[in-house]
């Protein structure tokens, strides 16, 4: 399989290189340049699969021309083998016909651990093979961080930076990144939000010299596509343990980067029955601007309860503008050029073609904690911020009660109990056993000016090799 950058002048790529090269030397992102598709009789095969099963048999496609069959299977087995549930993405039931699927059971209790545990599992193997070393650069506005730390810190051609916006995560988010020991982990409290943080990942993509031609730099965040291709199987797995795929299912995904709703809009597309996508998202919402209103803008970024959702440049939004203007990456370039600039709109017949599938709904703190009360007082079960928009918006948004709605759980409340507290609740959710002592593990982090020369110069200076 050959990957295309949205941007349309980067060469074509195949798995290995794009999994190392993250962003496109053109500024785009990679996709796939065709994708697999399954007969419904082939997923109805799938029932009752052992999770890391079924994520052979969606995500194989994506790598045969890289990994041998057995050596993929095997990196499977072990990625979902540390989750704290044998159902690995297991649901739960809120009302009749709504569901959660909690996506919160790995190491770092959210969602990114199913894509960063197999990601530096990965990177083991590709670079194991071609004896080179890398430089993981990323940014996360929470649950990235620690997830890709986790998954990468055993990883011996790697070095890792991970840079987080400065007193703008929870503190149990902050901690798991800052509590990991080891020569190749390196996190940075950049002053200012995850925007600028990500800006400075993505220039730094464009342009390596800092590094001295000595390394080059890999991603972790959503721009790689092994994140993508990860996420699509959860889609396959709630499907299937609901009737699918001889029914259709909506799902409403919390999302800020666009990563997670992107994996489920492909899954549609590589034959999973599916007839609503539902874009959760907090005040940050410039996706629910476009998505109801046809107008991309960026505002002022704001702080709120649910921080992972705190982005205003949404990179993964790339590769849906990118199949809407029918794969043409020069239409995209132009696009995203005139967007840096003002507000812009795409023309009206691709915006309704995208409103066939999504929907979407902006919810503000005082109705997070609503939610998060109201769940609590009917179900006494306990949301984090960012899963109680998920279920918001699905209400909210929903176009049929006969179709089963799940709403993706991306945390453990347990990261965030500020917003537990603020909703009224007495109840204190607990840190899983391997989490309990987190509060007196020694941190190490370094703090630095919004300033893409800081950054980089630490970067070139604290590398394993420099």
């Amino acid at each position: 399989m050959r990957y295309i950058s949205t941007r349309g002048e980067a060469p074509a790529l195949g798995f290995e290189d794009v999994l190392l090269t993250g962003l496109a030397t053109d500024g785009g992102l990679y996709v796939p340049e065709s994708l697999p598709h399954f007969s419904l009789e082939e997923i109805r095969s799938w029932r009752g699969l052992p999770y890391a099963e079924l994520a052979y048999k969606v995500m194989y496609p994506f790598v045969e021309d890289a990994i041998p069959a057995d050596e993929f299977r095997k990196m499977l087995e072990e990625t979902y083998s540390v989750f704290t549930h044998q159902a690995v993405a297991p649901l739960v039931q809120l009302d009749s016909n709504e569901w959660v699927m909690e996506l919160f059971r790995g190491p770092t209790l959210a969602f990114k651990d199913f894509a960063l545990q197999l990601l530096g599992r990965l990177l083991d193997y590709v670079l194991e093979k071609r004896n080179q070393h890398v430089v993981i650069m990323g940014a996360t506005s929470g649950d990235t961080g620690s997830a890709a730390i986790e998954g990468c810190r055993r990883c011996k051609h790697v070095d890792i930076f991970i840079l987080h916006p400065y007193q703008r995560v929870s503190e149990v988010q902050r901690r798991q990144m800052t509590t990991v020991q080891g020569d190749n982990i390196h996190n940075i409290a950049v002053k200012g939000n995850f925007d600028d943080c990500q800006r400075m990942v993505k220039e730094s993509f464009g342009d390596q010299s800092f590094l001295g031609g000595k390394t080059q730099l890999a991603a972790v965040n959503s721009i790689n596509w092994a994140r993508i291709m990860a996420q699509i199987v959860y889609y396959f797995q709630a499907s299937l343990s609901l009737g699918g795929p001889d029914r259709s299912m909506a799902f409403s995904v919390p999302t800020g980067n666009f990563g997670d709703i992107f994996a489920g809009y492909l899954a549609k597309k590589m034959g999973l029955p599916i007839s609503q996508l539902v874009i959760a998202t907090n005040r940050n919402d410039i996706l629910h601007r476009f998505m109801s209103g046809n107008k991309y803008e960026q505002h002022q970024l704001e702080h709120t309860l649910s921080p992972s959702m705190d982005i205003m440049v949404s990179s993964n939004f790339e590769r849906l503008l990118f199949d809407l203007h029918g794969r043409d990456g020069a239409a995209v370039k132009d696009l995203l050029e005139r967007a840096a600039k003002g507000p812009v709109s795409i023309e009206d017949y691709r915006w309704k073609h995208a409103r066939k599938l999504f929907d979407s709904d902006a919810v503000d703190d005082k109705a997070t904690c609503e939610t998060i009360r109201e769940i609590f007082e009917q179900n006494e079960y306990l949301l984090d911020p960012h899963t109680a928009i998920g279920v918001r918006a699905a209400r909210n948004c929903r176009r049929d009660n006969a179709v089963p709605m799940i709403t993706l759980g991306t945390a453990h409340p347990a990261k965030f109990p500020d917003a537990i507290v603020e909703s009224g609740l007495t109840v204190k959710p607990e840190l899983p056993a391997h989490m309990a002592d987190l509060f007196e593990r020694e941190e190490r982090y370094t703090v630095l000016e919004n300033n893409l020369a800081d950054v980089q110069g630490f970067l070139a200076k604290h590398w394993k090799n420099a």
